[in-house]
């Protein structure tokens, strides 16, 4: 740098830099390259995130005794469903006998030791957990954890859980459709020997795969014109395109620069984020219609966080699209004429997504396969496609 004068060539050197240590810190995990597409030439790479402190401080603290509920049953039913899940015979009566099944109004609790647990197989185990996940009461199974890439190892590596919690992981993970996920929280739990344990147990369970998605440079086998058009999708002029056309237009750059750098203000704040206890103040936490409908907005609309407003906002504002999708195509997961869920399509089958309303959902870029993975449960569920009617 000559004297106070910042030159391209700096900020160049300074990007290179900072992805230089910010890719350094994440997992090194294997990077790939992308499908090339109106979009340029991607490099793509994984991490997975973990809630800060300042989310794990509020939030409420799971049970260490493992507990499963079935509303409106009985304890023959139970057993029934038991039976029906192929669980052997001396573990149906061991946890059909008293002091593991509880009778509580109208419900049926039973309380499975980990030895129990230790005894199904996956087969078993898929089996029962699909159905005691039918019920909001039996939180982590209606809502579990999602291992997206199937790789429990790879979502185990960084964590802090101790070897005997790894192993437990690795034997009572299930399948939950095409999605490999956990649920025995409560049994990780009870493994914990401190307090650092416990408060590694909930960080660990906060888990959260993500893709990182960079740009090579100088463009190849793309037109620049091709390529502005895609990443501004016919938006108004906005501060982010100043960086766009000025990186596209550089012919001697070797290097890669981060897609986040693409993306509107909102959510370029938004993204590899949790959400915050401020998040939540005006009543709901931002969810996946708040973030899709705010994608191209330079001031959120809090009036988004309302489900039928969103609802309304989509059908009015929104002309429905197939593929090939463009930069800012909102996607909506829908089953039986009921919306599911939406995300936002960046490039190359990637889009931005916030899985679930609550504060541990954060803002993480996923393949459209593994959002899937998530809300495709059924035959019956398709992808709708929306762009916004001015985007054209």
């Amino acid at each position: 740098m000559k004297g106070s004068v910042f030159t391209f060539t700096d900020m160049r050197n300074f990007l290179r830099v900072t992805l230089a240590i910010f890719f350094a810190s994440a997992l090194q995990a294997k990077t790939w390259e992308g499908h090339s597409g109106p979009w340029g030439e991607l490099i793509i790479s994984s991490m997975y995130l973990e809630a800060p402190n300042s989310v794990i401080d509020v939030i409420p603290k799971p049970n260490s005794v493992t507990r499963w509920a079935f509303p409106g049953n009985t304890a023959s039913g139970v057993k029934s469903i038991f039976i029906k899940a192929g669980l052997q015979g001396a573990l149906i009566e061991t946890l059909t006998s008293s002091p593991k099944l509880v009778q509580n109004g109208n419900d049926v609790l039973i309380y499975p030791e980990l030895t129990d647990l230790l005894q199904m197989s996956g087969a078993e185990r898929d089996a029962l957990y699909a159905e005691i996940a039918k019920y909001e009461q039996n939180e982590h199974y209606f809502d579990p954890v999602y291992i997206l890439s199937g790789d429990v190892a790879e979502w185990l590596e960084k964590s802090n859980l101790s070897k005997e919690q790894k192993d437990i992981v690795g034997k009572l993970v299930w399948h939950r459709g095409e999605a490999l996920v956990f649920s025995d929280i409560s049994a990780l739990l009870g493994q914990a020997d401190s307090k650092e344990e416990i408060e590694n147990t909930i960080r660990a369970v906060t888990r959260n795969r993500t893709l990182l998605v960079s740009q090579k440079f100088p463009l190849k086998n793309i037109d620049r014109n091709t390529f502005l058009n895609y990443w501004f999708s016919n938006q108004p002029e906005t501060p982010r395109m100043t960086f766009i056309k000025a990186i596209s237009n550089e012919t001697t750059l070797n290097d890669s620069v981060d897609v986040l750098h693409y993306l509107p203000v909102i959510m370029r704040e938004k993204a590899y984020t949790y959400p915050s206890i401020k998040d939540g103040l005006k009543g709901r936490m931002p969810d996946c219609h708040w973030t899709s409908l705010n994608f191209f907005n330079l001031v959120p609309r809090e009036y988004y966080r309302n489900t039928k407003l969103a609802a309304m906002q989509l059908t009015e504002s929104y002309d429905p699209v197939s593929p090939p999708y463009h930069f800012g195509d909102v996607l909506c997961y829908i089953e039986n004429g009921n919306g599911l869920h939406t995300c936002v399509y960046i490039a190359d089958d990637i889009v931005l997504t916030k899985n679930g309303e609550n504060i541990l959902s954060p803002w993480v870029l996923l393949y459209i396969s593994d959002v899937s993975k998530i809300y495709k449960r059924s035959a019956a569920t398709t992808i709708q496609g929306y762009r916004l009617k001015n985007a054209r």
